[in-house]
């Protein structure tokens, strides 16, 4: 198959995913096109199968605010066309799936070939969009205009549902983790290097927006902190890692914390890693907990959103209310301070990730493809 691939190119979920499956469709042979306005973050290298269509600027004059829905409509139609894509997926809702539906009218009028696209909902673009009804019509009528619609979690789907009409079945595909990448290696050299006196190493991980609550993270290691000797990792940037840095000032102890910023080789920080903390005010899925799991690293997260679908209480970690900060610092411990306990959960979180394995989800995905391309064919078209 042709499959265009529309996405954020940032460190954030949405963009992760949806470069990783169209690195995945490239390696069983499908040829990919991604389509958005910067590199994807995570494709870092020439790959077989795989292009990439930069989104240029409007810099015309008029426009204060340059038209990015227009231009990358634009650039869909010119894709479409030129590559011949049989499919088009689009991930996050806001603005792609009304340009794809945009687009996917204008080669119909130009060429009078069809062609079907998909959107995956993330997360914000259903959450964020709940509570802003200035978004709310265009984003429903993208979803409801869609050949197929996929969420990342059932908690998603729900609440897909109960926010907006939606006419059409929402199918289910869970994010994934390419074992090829995420795996637990040897790295004991940065292990001696972050902690030099053999202490627990806990680690967080994320865009530093309020709703990931990154300063409970740090109240949290204080408290484990005060039982044993530890060093905290703080990975990612954004709009609170400056109030994280400051508490950490204003409680003495940034000795014991390092805030490293964006990280492309995640996975050689989780090799070394005792511990996940992830406190959310919301996940819609957890991918970051995955990666984590899947290097055997417990997790200790809320109890929000689809969470629960990926840490399993008592099992692979554990989770509490959102901002329980008393009761992530104790259960934390509870792994840390015994060694037989750590292991078993180490092993739990590895085997539990296993589910999530990229070579389960990816064939999801190629069926639905087919099965919403079948369904085109024998459908009239408007």
């Amino acid at each position: 198959m042709k499959i265009g691939i529309v996405c954020y190119p940032t460190f954030g979920g949405s963009g992760v995913v949806a470069t990783e499956l169209g690195l995945g469709l490239a390696k069983k042979g499908h040829n990919v096109h991604f389509i958005t306005y910067r590199r994807p973050a995570r494709l870092t290298s020439f790959h077989e199968n795989v292009s990439y269509h930069e989104v240029g600027d409007a810099d015309y004059p008029l426009f204060e605010y340059p038209p990015y829905d227009t231009k990358l409509c634009s650039k869909l139609v010119d894709v479409i066309k030129y590559e011949s894509l049989d499919i088009l997926h689009v991930h996050y809702a806001i603005p792609h799936a009304t340009v794809a539906y945009l687009a996917q009218k204008i080669v119909l009028q130009e060429t009078g070939k069809y062609i079907p696209f998909i959107t995956t909902l993330h997360g914000t673009d259903i959450t964020l969009v709940g509570s802003d009804s200035s978004f709310a019509s265009p984003v429903q009528f993208g979803i409801n205009r869609s050949d197929g619609i996929t969420a990342v979690s059932e908690y998603l789907k729900s609440k897909t549902e109960e926010v907006f009409h939606v006419e059409n079945d929402i199918r289910v595909v869970y994010n994934f983790i390419d074992f090829a990448r995420f795996s637990k290696s040897n790295k004991d050299h940065f292990r001696r290097a972050i902690a030099p006196d053999g202490e627990k190493i806990i680690m967080h991980t994320s865009n530093f927006r309020a709703v990931k609550r990154a300063d409970d993270v740090i109240r949290i290691f204080q408290k484990i902190l005060a039982k044993t000797p530890a060093k905290l990792l703080m990975i990612g940037d954004g709009p609170e890692r400056q109030n994280c840095e400051n508490l950490c000032r204003s409680i003495g102890i940034c000795n014991e914390i390092r805030f490293l910023g964006k990280q492309d080789a995640i996975e050689e920080l989780l090799a070394v890693s005792d511990l996940f903390i992830l406190p959310s005010g919301n996940e819609s899925f957890g991918l970051a907990a995955l990666e984590a799991m899947a290097c055997e690293v417990p997790v200790i997260s809320s109890n929000i959103g689809g969470l629960p679908e990926v840490n399993i209480q008592g099992v692979t970690g554990y989770m509490r209310d959102v901002g329980d900060i008393d009761g992530m610092a104790a259960d934390a411990l509870q792994i840390l301070l015994n060694e037989n306990n750590l292991a078993q959960f180490r092993q739990n979180a590895l085997e539990q990730a296993k589910k999530f394995s990229i070579d389960n989800i990816l064939p999801q995905y190629e069926a639905y493809y087919a099965e919403i391309l079948d369904t085109v064919v024998h459908k009239p078209v408007v």
